[in-house]
């Protein structure tokens, strides 16, 4: 113990806390770019990560109220550029960055962002064209979303005034950029669908950066304009701006200014129709009576007199009734020989008749069949005969009719076929064609 005496020693935890010190105070602000791997996003917002490059990783962590400022998602293998700094998790005592700030490498973080939500939304749907909703020709009511003090709404009023000054405009004044703006024209536009008295909506501000323009590519606003009953035009920015209510809206105006020029035709444009329509009904209005008397004139030529058409009438009823007696007559023959035809047929066919010839033939059948079995057993009784008499020739018996006789050897029955098999004193049993005897062999011979 003395050893230790002159020496401070620490805990783990006061160890801990004070490499945590030195490293939130020496790096407090510090700027990381490397690769995404290990991205977990729980449910409690935070966002937690690995930031790696060839030669080493580095824990990283952002906390929920820095991520939901985040434009776009990251994903694994991302490149990224982060802001945070230092520190250390003291359960576990390890270093962590704790990231306030971040964006993709190589493109703006809002780029990414409205990259990521157009292809999302595409694939759900938002921008097919078979939801696009047609302009109406001739709108009365015409509703605005934009800001009440900005140029985009002085220039669309100016055409509007221009090319039809008796229109019914209603201006919803928004805010067209910064935080909350995006609500606001997503507000707008459902109040409108729900007001249903504006026959087609222009949605839309002026010209400027993308962080200006970045209220028209929220996903609050897209949805809200697919969502829309009423016809919705997007008028944002310049020509060369697009934003992700432009893909959504029911048509794509360049600029404010063409928004206007898109919703309704110019009154001197409807005057000219007008006329030429007017001019084309008078000039038919000139020409129809004199038509209608020709016509008149035409069904006058054609009109016949009345009793020849009656007789021709009585003609065609004559004729037509000839005919229909011939048909009836020729009808009626045709089913007598129909008849006819099916009667003889029935008798040919009558079940009694087929009865008859089967029992015929069933008597032949049996016939030939008695014929043939005494055949049969006569042949079977000659062959009989014949290899009876065969086997009598070859029986033994016949043999021993002739005066030969049959030798076995007592007391086992052995047959004997040779004397030489024999010495004297066996006792043989010799068998002739009726009865035999039991015999000595006194001697044998050659």
């Amino acid at each position: 113990m003395e050893l230790f005496a002159d020496k401070r020693i620490l805990t783990v935890s006061q160890l801990t806390a004070l490499v945590k010190g030195v490293l939130e105070e020496n790096f407090e602000h510090v700027w990381v770019e490397g690769e995404v791997s290990n991205l977990a996003m729980p449910v409690s917002g935070h966002l937690y990560f690995t930031l790696r490059d060839a030669g080493a990783q580095m824990r990283c962590v952002m906390f929920r109220a820095s991520a939901r400022a985040l434009k776009f998602r990251p994903k694994d293998g991302m490149g990224l550029v982060v802001r945070g700094r230092l520190s250390v998790f003291e359960p576990r005592g390890d270093y962590q960055l704790i990231v306030e700030y971040l964006e993709p490498k190589g493109i703006g973080a809002l780029q990414l962002a409205f990259i990521q939500l157009k292809e999302r939304l595409a694939r759900e749907g938002l921008f097919d064209e078979a939801h696009k909703k047609p302009l109406p020709k001739l709108p009365q009511r015409i509703g605005i979303v934009t800001s009440a003090t900005g140029a985009a709404i002085h220039d669309i009023l100016n055409v509007l005034d221009r090319r039809y000054a008796n229109l019914e405009i209603l201006l919803y004044p928004v805010r067209v950029q910064g935080e909350g703006a995006a609500a606001e024209i997503a507000q707008a536009i459902r109040d409108f669908n729900r007001y249903r008295e504006i026959d087609v909506m222009i949605v839309g501000r002026g010209g400027g950066s993308l962080e200006d323009l970045w209220s028209f590519n929220e996903e609050v606003v897209a949805r809200a304009i697919y969502q829309s009953k009423i016809p919705v035009i997007s008028a944002v920015g310049h020509e060369v701006d697009f934003t992700i209510a432009d893909f959504v809206a029911d048509l794509r105006a360049p600029t404010p200014s063409a928004a206007a020029e898109l919703v309704v035709r110019s009154k001197a444009e409807l005057d000219a129709e007008v006329a030429s329509l007017t001019h084309r009904l008078e000039q038919g209005m000139r020409h129809r009576p004199g038509n209608l008397r020709g016509e008149v004139a035409g069904l006058a030529r054609s009109l016949k007199d009345p009793t020849m058409l009656l007789g021709h009438l009585a003609q065609r009823v004559d004729d037509l009734s000839y005919r229909l007696e011939l048909a009836v007559q020729g009808g009626m023959e045709r089913r007598r020989d129909r008849l006819a035809y099916l009667g003889n047929h029935l008798r040919l066919t009558n079940p009694a008749l087929e009865v008859e010839r089967t029992k015929e033939t069933l008597a032949a059948l049996l016939a030939r069949g008695e014929h043939a079995l005494h055949r049969i057993l006569e042949t079977y009784r000659e062959r009989t005969a014949v290899n009876a008499g065969k086997l009598q020739a070859l029986s033994p018996l016949a043999t021993l009719a002739r005066g030969y006789a049959i030798v076995h050897r007592l007391p086992g029955g052995e047959l004997v076929r040779d004397g030489g098999e024999l010495v004297a004193g066996d006792r043989v049993d010799v068998g002739f064609r009726s009865g035999g005897a039991v015999c000595r062999v006194e001697s044998t011979r050659k």
